[in-house]
């Protein structure tokens, strides 16, 4: 069964500290330094040196590398659960558990997301369209949302396709808590409503469906969601 759950407001920023990860047996040391999100090539903001450029198809984006471990995920990351076990997604970074931190990995194949990444490079290789971010392939699941897949044969012979016009984002919903709930019970009834709103019909394949969803949760908690 795919649960996904979105745990606060999509942001470009997040206060989360980086710190590698040392191999078996050995202790981990801290690198302090904040996680900016990924950024194309020539962004203003250079990232830490635990960050790689990925060139790939000429996708030109910055992400954090795998085996580094975060203290927190960032704002708007998603919780997936694929098999046994649960990851988190954002903006193409992947995340497992350790412990109360969070290792960045390659994400497991199959496993399915609501939306792609929002910095994607598109393939068209052997009459199947992919989609390509931070040296993971996606294709659109049967259901709704994009599978990850292992690369396709022919992958490294690919050349990217023009990118298809991105909508506009809508901007985020601002929620008054009528009742002068706390931040924290805001923050709680948020994550319950995103919860519950992922059960909706059509929810997982129609964003618009899955905020519609969690407005009505929200008002019916004592908020006002504009």
């Amino acid at each position: 069964m795919i649960r996904f759950k979105q745990l606060k407001p999509a942001a470009m920023l997040a206060a989360a500290m980086v710190i590698s990860l040392a191999g078996p047996g050995a202790q981990a040391q801290e690198r302090h330094g904040g996680y900016v999100g990924p950024q194309r090539s020539g962004g203003s903001h250079l990232p830490s040196p635990h960050w790689q450029l990925d060139r790939r198809y000429q996708h030109n984006h910055y992400y954090p590398s795998r085996g580094y471990v975060a203290i927190g995920l960032p704002p708007g990351a998603i919780s997936i659960g694929h098999g046994r076990g649960n990851y988190y997604f954002h903006s193409g970074v992947w995340f497992s558990p350790v412990g109360t931190r969070y290792r960045v990995i390659a994400p497991p194949f199959g496993i399915v997301v609501p939306v792609l990444p929002p910095a994607y490079t598109p393939l068209w290789i052997d009459s199947t369209r992919y989609y390509y971010a931070n040296g993971s392939y996606y294709t659109a699941a049967t259901d709704g949302g994009y599978t990850v897949v292992a690369p396709p044969p022919g992958a490294e012979q690919a050349r990217p396709l023009p990118p298809l016009p991105e909508p506009k984002a809508a901007p985020e919903p601002i929620i008054y808590p009528r009742s002068g709930q706390s931040a924290q019970q805001t923050e709680t009834d948020r994550q319950e409503c995103n919860r519950w709103a992922t059960t909706q019909p059509s929810a997982q394949a129609d964003a618009s469906v899955f905020q519609r969803a969690v407005a009505a949760c929200m008002d019916g908690r004592g908020y006002t969601v504009r």
